[in-house]
């Protein structure tokens, strides 16, 4: 992440009236945490190293199938991640508010890092241990990490931590299905953001909102928002492209 990236991120989403508890955490303050995890893991038996690279993997361990090459043992010396093996438990099966029963196999999707070949946490292992130390008892975040409930799922069960609910809202996506991306040369949101951004966001998640909510305040919109919210309206929606909703 660029320097000062994150303050950006947080200034916008004040500006939008988005409100948190308490301090933000940063990742890089809690190794220690994951660390305690990790442990946890091991002395169970779930965890293993692995020696293979994206190279070695080709587009197999981008789609989440690691096919467990390392699971008897690293094939080559190195630097190693950590696997944390998917199979070895069953998951109660999990249903997303909006996209309804998923797969409850987490072994479907191969064994997923749980820390890097650089000695980071991962993803997978960090959410689960904050959101649990958080007392989070919804996640609400977009369609493309739906594959992640599985690994988190049985993550949560190995490490004694409660379940969470999911709600995978629809990914807002470029005309042509990609992305929104610097790369793709997409509009960020402006950090002096206003009502309008969120009347917009609104629009595209198909509420309706009436027009004469764009020139009202950000209070004002969220007040409405949270009166006239209809999830049924994205109810098995995945995605949503900008350019096929918004002028």
């Amino acid at each position: 992440m660029l320097p000062g990236a994150a303050d950006t991120m947080l200034q916008t989403l004040d500006a939008l009236g988005f409100h948190w508890d308490g301090p933000v955490w940063r990742q890089s303050q809690r190794l220690a945490h994951y660390e305690a995890a990790l442990r946890q893991l091991c002395s169970s038996g779930f965890l293993y190293e692995c020696s293979c690279t994206r190279r070695d993997l080709g587009a197999a361990d981008d789609s989440g199938g690691y096919p467990g090459t390392c699971r008897a043992g690293p094939l080559k010396p190195g630097p190693m991640a950590l696997r944390f093996r998917a199979d070895l438990q069953a998951i109660d099966p999990i249903i997303d508010t909006l996209q309804g029963p998923l797969d409850a196999q987490a072994s479907a999707g191969g064994d997923p890092v749980v820390r890097r070949r650089d000695g980071l946490p991962a993803y997978q292992l960090a959410v689960v241990v904050d959101d649990a130390a958080s007392a989070v008892s919804d996640v609400v975040r977009g369609a493309d990490l739906l594959p992640s409930c599985r690994w988190q799922r049985t993550l949560q069960q190995a490490l004694a931590l409660p379940a969470v609910r999911y709600t995978h809202m629809p990914l807002l996506t470029e005309a042509d299905g990609s992305k929104l991306s610097k790369s793709a040369h997409s509009n960020a949101v402006p950090l002096q953001a206003d009502a309008r951004v969120l009347y917009r966001v609104l629009t595209l998640l198909r509420q309706q909102p009436p027009p004469e909510l764009s020139k009202a305040s950000v209070r004002s919109v969220w007040e409405w928002a949270q009166a006239h919210w209809q999830p049924g309206r994205l109810r098995g929606v995945a995605t949503l492209a900008v350019e096929a909703h918004l002028d």
